[in-house]
């Protein structure tokens, strides 16, 4: 199978754990997700298959949305209400809702995080999550990030008896960006301590929680046709490439990995042989020459039955 498809990851379960539950549904080794949910989050987790792995860049640079909500009054050590508590502030009065607006929106635009101790986040070839769990401190890479859109969904609450208040929240934002440290950054902004109390994402690749599969009904027998049914091409993953169908001498120089002109004025084109995505081209100077190769793609009309 080669194509991409869109799953519902419930909480409690980690990406690693989709992407190897596939691989054995489906008896094939080439998997991969692209972008790593949570264990504690739960909602759509795109996955590549076969040669659609090569499209994973392309499918995280489609951007992310969020649904959630954040406690301020207390911080953990994870961000979120998995780890160790390390800080509590209570508060004698809850922040008015313009208040919290006002810090979202500062978080809003171009921003710099610095990621979790626990992430997945590589530091000198280890993952940041290695070095905590082992009590070890370590310099973490700031990182850029975009946030399109950081609203409050509802009125907020306050747990008077707790000294805690709770907003909901919907976030657009680009890849690489925390949520957990969107909410604890709130906190900041208003002078307090906050974690994520709750997160699902609702949009990643393209895709909806209504365009996800939930595998966790799925067995070895019914695995390979449900999949069929929710695998999307590869080229959904480029949703405004312009494609160019190939003669046979071009296919041929495309299969050498050799360059072409092309009556194209686009930067990237997406190239196909027999209906089926093989290529995606840039522009160089008067030729267009290989970014990303897709030759062992089949598309999905033998998977279909077409």
């Amino acid at each position: 199978m080669d194509g991409i498809l869109p799953v519902y990851k419930p909480a409690g379960m980690t990406s690693a754990d989709v992407v190897s539950k596939l691989r054995y549904l489906l008896r094939m080794k080439k998997v991969g997700h692209s972008g790593t949910l949570d264990p504690s989050v739960d909602g759509v987790l795109p996955i590549a298959l076969g040669a659609a792995t090569k499209a994973v860049p392309a499918l995280m640079n489609l951007g992310k949305t969020y649904t959630g909500s954040a406690t301020l009054g207390l911080a953990t050590e994870t961000e979120d209400l998995d780890g160790a508590e390390v800080a509590r502030q209570r508060l004698a009065e809850p922040f008015t809702d313009g208040a919290i607006d006002a810090a979202l929106a500062t978080l809003t635009g171009a921003i710099t995080q610095i990621p979790p101790m626990y992430s997945a986040v590589k530091v000198n070839g280890r993952r940041l999550y290695d070095y905590a769990r082992k009590g070890e401190t370590v310099e973490r890479p700031r990182r850029q990030a975009t946030v399109y859109r950081f609203d409050r969904t509802a009125p907020s609450t306050f747990d008077a008896a707790a000294g805690t208040q709770t907003f909901s929240f919907e976030a657009q934002v680009s890849k690489g960006t925390y949520i957990r440290t969107l909410a604890v950054d709130v906190g900041g902004q208003l002078g307090v301590p906050a974690v994520m109390a709750q997160l699902t994402r609702i949009q990643s690749g393209g895709f909806t929680l209504a365009d996800t599969l939930d595998l966790r009904p799925l067995t070895r027998e019914t695995a390979p046709a449900v999949v069929a049914a929710h695998l999307q091409p590869i080229e959904f993953a480029y949703p405004h490439l312009p494609l160019t169908a190939l003669d046979e001498t071009q296919w041929q120089r495309v299969q050498d990995g050799r360059g072409l002109t092309l009556a194209q004025t686009a930067p990237q084109v997406g190239l196909t042989y027999q209906g089926i995505l093989k290529a995606v081209y840039e522009q160089h100077e008067n030729e267009y020459r290989p970014a990303v190769m897709f030759l062992a793609n089949a598309g999905l009309s033998d998977i279909l039955g077409d």
